[in-house]
């Protein structure tokens, strides 16, 4: 664990050595607050809805934005090579790295509470489906880190990471909502697979064990098939 850790640090650091990252995070608060602030004062309501209903569409490609070079980038160099000689598994690089994605998100999400913090002031907020929308947030963020790992352990080219990542992420947040193409007997099933779905239940502040399990569950299947796809590439 000491090694993830030291991994961990490492790849937090380096996102912050680079431009990428400020641009990532200027990006993402300018789209979330540009469309809060506007349907805030739509409708006239103390609440962060609109903010929460946007973030699985606005996560889907910011996220693999995020972590398409984690692998990528190692992998075109060929440091992933000299990674593989020093004394460290491949299980703790990759949860490393992982966890580097994941708080970055955590970060990215900090400037946010002005948000609800201002809603708070001019109006009677309702703090459970906040704290409820900030845990969905993280769980869904480290759901689609995982994918952006996992989709950046399989290419060398960070674009075609990017691109495989946010397919992916978008089907999740999307599928739930196309119900309409699928047989009447898979739509249970396939309400289920859908992230915005599950996200959605936490934002308004219900805590459902299915909802949990669903998010960890594709988080440890994400981070499995990286380290599959790793192990061949060894």
């Amino acid at each position: 664990m000491s090694q993830a850790l030291k991994i961990f640090k490492k790849e937090l650091k380096d996102y912050f050595v680079s431009p990428i990252a400020y641009i990532v995070i200027c990006i993402f608060l300018l789209i979330t607050g540009w469309f809060f602030f506007t349907t805030f004062f739509l409708y006239d309501q103390a609440n962060l809805r609109s903010f929460f209903n946007l973030l699985p569409i606005t996560f889907s490609f910011v996220i693999p934005a995020v972590t398409m070079r984690l692998f990528s980038e190692e992998l075109h160099a060929g440091s992933y090579e000299m990674l593989l000689t020093l004394p460290v598994r491949l299980s703790d690089v990759i949860v490393g790295k992982f966890l580097a994605g994941v708080t970055f998100v955590a970060i990215m999400l900090i400037p946010t509470l002005s948000y609800a913090v201002w809603t708070s002031v001019i109006g009677d907020l309702d703090w459970g489906p906040v704290i409820g929308g900030y845990l969905g947030a993280i769980l869904l963020g480290a759901t689609f880190s995982a994918i952006g790992v996992f989709a950046s352990s399989m290419t060398r080219n960070q674009i075609i990471a990017f691109i495989v990542a946010m397919v992916i992420c978008f089907a999740l947040t999307l599928i739930d909502k196309m119900l309409f193409f699928f047989p009447t007997g898979l739509l249970e099933v396939i309400n289920y697979l859908g992230a915005g779905f599950h996200f959605e239940n936490i934002s308004k502040g219900i805590i459902d064990t299915r909802d949990i399990v669903y998010f960890f569950s594709v988080i440890f299947l994400a981070l499995y098939g990286s380290h599959l796809v790793l192990q061949e590439k060894r």
